[in-house]
């Protein structure tokens, strides 16, 4: 009933603290009902049945595209409020394989975007994107005109994945688009990249966005700055500076995505054994560790801040990174008889909230190499579902009066 109660939940499109709301129960009741510590009313759970099966209705139905797609954090978000995936493209197979593992694809999953025409893409009210940062050159716009060459995007943007998206939404207009990029994007290369960026996306392309960087700490126990940016075609006030977050009060710690490693667990023969243990794999050797701290030592006499994680139950990671395969350095689970570990592929999943220990696991068929570099390489997922509920009046068909009501 738990792990029933965590799915219709999220595919009401309500967040913890709306269902505490709506049912008259604390918020710590919810998280103990989808924890499995006690079971839900079974009110709560007709109710939350009721308005899944009302959102199914077409008139709140609306496509989206996922490009970047990586292993689909950004489509798990959207998928959660009504949205339907008409079109994902993602290009690291190892990646595709993760995908086509835990979404029903009515497509194929296209391969290099830069060889893709943007005709070729379907319809769709809203595109998401999670585009690499890439610097930018920009030239004047009147020396440009003075030799007859273009300017704008085409020209300041050309080579960079950024293009790509800007064609994409020039040939097709979308309702609105959710962009996500390292935090410092703003910054990067001096300002032009951003420059351009949002030069592109209000002149050139004539939508209104806003813009917002979240850490995920609000909603999973690691701290994981991004950057969000959201367009709309039509603007009625909308903003991401409203957006519903979750109380600091209420911010877990890493024992809700640790193996708890006391038989409470079904053993998961890739990570655990049969007692629910972690396997010994994970732990640093000797070596590793003794090279860790030295490095450690090394850069802390040079007054630096390089150095590993080192992290408990009752902790905060540190952000997850693709590199992690190597040595696992930026979270390392203490233990308290032998070397500190590595977290598992299953707990990363959990860390970038893609699942929690009592919901349906995320599908991991590829090595830990590959996981490791998949997780680091996501997004947040109960992120990505806040900015979608936030943004679901403004692109829902037929609910003028929800995003009026919503402003």
């Amino acid at each position: 009933m738990s792990e029933d109660f965590s799915r219709l939940r999220q595919e009401a499109g309500l967040s913890r603290r709306e269902a505490a709301e709506r049912f008259g129960y604390s918020l710590r009741t919810i998280y103990r009902w989808e924890n499995g510590e006690s079971l839900p009313r079974k009110a709560a759970l007709e109710y939350l049945t009721t308005v899944v099966g009302e959102k199914e209705r077409p008139a709140n139905r609306f496509t989206f595209i996922d490009l970047f797609a990586g292993i689909g954090g950004m489509r798990r978000g959207f998928d959660t409020v009504g949205g339907r995936c008409v079109f994902s493209s993602e290009w690291d197979r190892f990646c595709q394989e993760t995908y086509r593992a835990n979404f029903d694809c009515e497509h194929d999953i296209a391969g290099d975007i830069t060889a893709i025409p943007a005709a070729d893409i379907p319809e769709h009210d809203v595109l998401l994107a999670g585009f690499p940062c890439q610097p930018f050159s920009i030239a004047g716009v009147s020396k440009k005109n003075a030799l007859g060459r273009e300017h704008g995007f085409r020209c300041d943007a050309q080579g960079t994945l950024f293009f790509d998206v800007a064609r994409i939404i020039e040939q097709h207009k979308p309702r609105a688009f959710l962009l996500e990029n390292v935090k410092n994007l703003v910054s990067h290369d001096q300002g032009r990249t951003f420059a351009v960026i949002h030069h592109t996306l209000t002149e050139e392309l004539g939508y209104h966005i806003s813009w917002r960087v979240l850490d995920a700490r609000r909603f999973v126990p690691q701290h994981r700055e991004r950057i969000f940016i959201v367009g709309l075609r039509d603007y009625d006030g909308f903003t991401l500076a409203d957006i519903d977050l979750p109380s600091p009060d209420d911010a877990q710690c890493l024992k809700t995505v640790l193996h708890p490693e006391d038989g409470s667990e079904e053993p998961e023969p890739a990570y655990t054994d049969n007692a629910g243990r972690v396997l010994s794999k994970y732990t640093l050797s000797d070596h590793l560790w003794t090279y860790l701290k030295g490095y450690a030592e090394k850069h802390r006499r040079k007054g630096n801040g390089f150095g590993f994680g080192l992290v408990g139950p009752e902790d905060v990671a540190r952000t997850l990174s693709a590199r992690y395969y190597k040595d696992g350095s930026e979270v390392l689970i203490r233990q308290s008889d032998r070397n500190p570990r590595r977290l598992t592929p299953r707990e990363c999943a959990r860390l970038m909230g893609f699942e929690s220990r009592r919901t349906v696991p995320f599908r991991i068929p590829v090595s830990d190499t590959q996981a490791y570099k998949q997780f680091g390489n996501a997004v947040v997922v109960p992120v990505v579902e806040a900015i979608a509920r936030h943004l679901a009046p403004w692109i829902r068909h037929g609910d003028v009066q929800e995003r009026r009501a919503v402003a």
